[in-house]
């Protein structure tokens, strides 16, 4: 299965708890962007939850896979191919983040909650 084009290597940053604090309060008020199922990991899923950390840095993925152990493997698989980081991992949501390259102020959820 081809993978979105790889940004650097170091995309499992650690942040600060400040930082997952603040994150959590921006995505207590998103939506879920991209959805998950069956079909697992697609090509698609992966462009989509690429393009959408890019725009918006933050974001909400629900996951409706049914098994736990599953989904769990399926977030981790998807924060390193997108190379973003997981901020927090709710029942079937999880929060993503990667810093955007160009950040545009209209998109980005960090920058506009500031």
């Amino acid at each position: 299965m081809p993978q979105p084009e790889l940004r650097d290597k170091h995309f499992s940053m650690s942040l600060t708890p400040e930082q997952k604090k603040h994150f959590r309060t921006i995505g207590h008020q998103l939506n879920p962007i991209v959805m998950v199922a069956g079909n697992g990991l697609s090509e698609n899923i992966q462009l989509e939850v690429d393009r959408a950390l890019e725009d918006h840095e933050l974001i909400k993925v629900r996951f409706s896979v049914g098994d736990r152990q599953l989904k769990k493997q399926l977030i981790q698989e998807l924060c390193e191919i997108v190379e973003a980081t997981l901020v927090q991992e709710i029942g079937n949501l999880a929060l993503l983040y990667r810093k955007s390259s160009a950040p545009n102020p209209k998109l980005s959820n960090l920058i506009r909650s500031v």
